[in-house]
């Protein structure tokens, strides 16, 4: 086995600790009757997947949940309901992804999101007013930009080839069973944590 030089995290429930029921109470409380049948956990469908595919934009989203809901949304409305997926973002989380970083290896980050999500990502209130997502990865492969969601094994091969790392190189962690499924049969290696585990002694051990 070749040492692992590339190491990929997923976002929600990797890096960022998630909270499904907060982002379906969020819908809900902005009209979405239904919102449980419409958000999954790890893959987005109808238009929530049209979104984090990049399939359709923000603001055709606001438009056709509008539609949906049967009344005009605002963008911040949106923005509000998305942010509810945010239950915090562990320091030591943070922390380690630097000290990654400092070691040598190339991290980034594989996530399935969308421009609400990045639009606080993005920014630097994403730790708390210091600094933004990218401040903590070499690269950021983000669905809704390469047009190209996980579990698809097009995203992963256009993220080893961005790195320009092997598969055996490269160490991928998500908590959906079907992604890390697919990063397995094209030989990367993988952990899969739980929602929200501390996957950073499981890492150690790896390395």
């Amino acid at each position: 086995m070749k040492k692992i030089a590339n190491i990929a995290f997923d976002l929600g429930g990797v890096v960022v600790a998630l909270s499904h029921e907060n982002a379906i109470r969020r819908f809900e409380e902005i009209g979405l009757r239904d919102a449980r049948q419409h958000l999954d956990p790890f893959c987005q469908h109808g238009i929530f997947g049209d979104l984090e595919s990049g399939k359709i934009s923000a603001e055709t989203f606001c438009e056709e949940l509008s539609k949906i809901i049967g009344r005009d949304l605002t963008m911040d409305e949106c923005y509000y309901a998305w942010h509810g997926y945010v239950e915090s973002v562990p320091q030591r989380n943070l922390d380690m992804l630097l000290q990654l970083r400092q070691q040598g290896y190339k991290v980034c980050l594989l996530s399935n999101t969308n421009p609400f999500m990045m639009q606080w990502a993005c920014s630097p209130e994403f730790d708390g007013g210091r600094h933004p997502l990218d401040y903590y990865f070499d690269h950021l492969y983000l669905s809704y930009q390469c047009r190209i969601m996980k579990p698809s094994a097009q995203i992963f091969e256009l993220m080893l080839q961005g790195q320009q790392a092997s598969a055996d190189e490269t160490l991928f962690i998500d908590d959906s069973p079907k992604n890390v499924a697919v990063a397995q049969t094209l030989g990367i290696h993988t952990l899969c944590p739980q929602n929200n585990e501390d996957w950073i002694p499981s890492l150690r051990d790896y390395l």
